[in-house]
């Protein structure tokens, strides 16, 4: 921050707020300091997500701290004149908790972010994501040129890694230490090796790596050039998907900044060292994010896995040995270098050390983006965090890892999450997509929404993905229509274990993950969908009843004139019958209802 300025305003504008008018409210700042003439007292900053995105857009105004929260353009000629000339907090605006009032109350100590521990989005909300100097004044670059200037030794800077315990953050959980061993190891036969990112991030309501990207695009960019110092490549690509456009500009902008700053291109540091960072950009195919995928697409072929052995380590970009981490696993590195592999490895569990960011979304009052120590507790995430499910509705399960995780149940919601827990229980960690379910979510519904995405992206290269996930997905719509037997179960079981053991990559070896996840933990719902011919959360519309009851129906006829089917029969002040045959599950007789007459089952 500029400390000759009096008064920060920090305004989100990231892709959530942004989407909310927030480049309007920093406009309409704007406008207003300069109505004042408060130019050189005053200082908007557009900065990344603060992570709290259910109360967007967000300002936040140092040195008190004040958090307002839901801003609009209107508001910036009352945060002005009230707060910033007569010093007065804006009431009204401000970021209350439980019984909190008229209080202003540091971010750190908010039941949101009080658990959170700010590795990977520690600059995110606190820099402007496209002022080079903002980085640098924290801590910028200075891994980088402490390294080349020293200068510290490759494999160095890889065993620092390897004692951090950090393990990759988009999927399987691998120890980014030995993954950058192994591409250091690896003999290239022109001496050309890359370091790639994956920035694609497919999973439905994951946007941990946007964020990062949008809030400290730098930290990725330092990260990957400390990568390829420590390999011995030269060259790095971004593999990012064209749907983040302001991710992508952000990028864009920090290459060339770092260009400008010769913290990018040839003699970095005057040290000899050359690195240089190109953008891709994917077109959002979910396959893309399976690391061959993404290199073959970067190659600029239809984006399609291969087979492993060998693994890009030794061959891929290009044929050459290639390091590849997603983009919450090189915004971690600078900060080991930093602060050394003891502090990180001193946060979490001895086997998954450190942190992981979550893009916390689905049935939950506070959606947005968390990043907690690892064993940290489901019920702290969902409970004190997310602030539980709205409405008073229970707490049911909760999907992790995207569409390839798994869904845990109400009854395991002290399991702490660390990899080796959540595959114990049946699901993954993932890239770190987290998605809330309540009493109102059909669990075979859920599972089956999941199966649909998966044969969506299927590529269909190999037999198992292309036709077992559709052979998946018509067994549970045919469950939750109310036609499916008890032996379907068997064979929805035998479908999962083929695909799993055959399929040629992890989208297919993992999509019966939700299936089976689904399947352990609520398998009455299935049953009820096949023996009874419910559906116990009334979601599956092939199953559910509408039904009048006669004491309270005063016959008042509004569900009659709003039946879409004429399926309601009745004369005016005597109860009325639905017509279960005509009748098309739309639902418009209960919502038209005064008296609570009609039911649904």
């Amino acid at each position: 921050m500029d400390t000759m300025v009096r008064s920060h305003i920090m305004v989100c504008a990231g892709t959530g707020c942004s989407s909310s008018n927030s480049p309007a409210i920093i406009r309409a700042l704007e406008q207003q300091i300069t109505a004042h003439q408060l130019e050189g007292e005053v200082k908007v900053v557009q900065t990344g997500c603060f992570g709290l995105c259910a109360m967007g857009p967000v300002v936040l105004i140092y040195p008190e701290g004040a958090f307002y929260t839901h801003v609009t353009p209107a508001d910036a000629p009352e945060i002005v004149e009230e707060h910033i000339i007569k010093g007065r907090i804006v009431q009204r605006l401000l970021h209350r908790e439980g019984s909190q009032k008229n209080t202003v109350t540091s971010l750190s100590d908010t039941r949101f972010y009080k658990p959170q521990v700010r590795i990977a989005l520690r600059n995110c909300g606190v820099i402007d994501p496209e002022n080079i100097e903002e980085y640098i004044a924290n801590d910028g670059y200075a891994a980088l040129g402490r390294i080349l200037t020293a200068p510290i030794a490759p494999q160095e800077v890889i065993d620092t890694i390897k004692a951090s315990g950090l393990r990759g953050r988009g999927g399987a959980g691998f120890s980014t230490g030995t993954k950058w061993q192994f591409t250091k190891d690896a003999v290239s036969e022109d001496g050309i090796k890359y370091v790639a990112c994956n920035a694609d991030e497919g999973d439905p309501g994951a946007f941990m790596d946007r964020s990062i990207l949008e809030g400290d695009p730098h930290s990725v960019l330092e990260a990957m050039a400390i990568a390829g110092y420590a390999v011995g490549a030269h060259i790095g690509y971004i593999y990012v998907r064209a749907e983040y456009p302001i991710a992508v500009s952000r990028l864009q902008t920090a290459i060339d900044q770092a260009h400008s700053y010769g913290l990018l291109g040839t003699n970095i540091f005057d040290s000899g060292f050359d690195f240089d960072i190109e953008l891709r950009l994917g077109a959002g195919a979910f396959v893309c994010g399976e690391e061959t995928a993404l290199m073959t697409s970067i190659e600029g072929h239809r984006g399609e896995p291969r087979p492993r052995p060998p693994f890009p380590a030794v061959k891929g970009l290009f044929r050459r040995p290639t390091l590849l981490n997603n983009v919450e696993t090189y915004a971690n590195i600078t900060w080991i270098l930093n602060h050394g592999a003891q502090a990180f490895a001193a946060i979490g569990t001895p086997a998954s050390t450190g942190t992981k960011v979550f893009a916390l979304g689905g049935k939950i009052a506070n959606t947005g983006l968390v990043e907690i120590p690892m064993g940290t507790t489901l019920r702290t995430i969902i409970e004190e965090i997310g602030g539980g499910c709205p409405g008073g509705k229970a707490f049911k399960a909760a999907q992790t890892g995207g569409p390839s995780g798994g869904c845990i149940p109400a009854s395991l919601i002290d399991t702490p999450i660390d990899y080796d827990s959540l595959t114990a229980i049946g699901s993954m960690m993932g890239s770190g997509g987290l998605i809330v379910m309540d009493e109102d979510n059909c669990m075979v519904d859920i599972a089956k929404f999941f199966l649909e995405f998966i044969v969506d992206e299927s590529c269909g290269k190999c037999t198992p993905c292309r036709i077992g996930t559709k052979r998946l997905y018509e067994l549970l719509t045919k469950i939750t229509e109310g036609k499916g037997t008890m032996e379907d179960l068997d064979t929805i079981e035998e479908l999962c274990h083929h695909l799993k053991t055959s399929s040629l990559c992890a989208l297919g070896q993992s999509a019966p993950n939700p299936v089976l996840s689904t399947l352990r933990y609520f398998r009455e719902e299935y049953v009820a969908h096949i023996v009874e011919h419910r559906c116990p959360a009334g979601v599956c519309k092939r199953l559910l009843r509408f039904e009048i009851d006669p004491v309270k129906c005063r016959g008042c006829t509004l569900c009659i004139r709003n039946c879409p089917a004429d399926a309601i029969a009745g004369t005016p002040k005597s109860p009325h019958i639905i017509d279960q045959e005509k009748c098309v599950k739309c639902g418009a007789c209960m919502d038209n209802c005064r008296f609570d007459a009609i039911c649904k089952h």
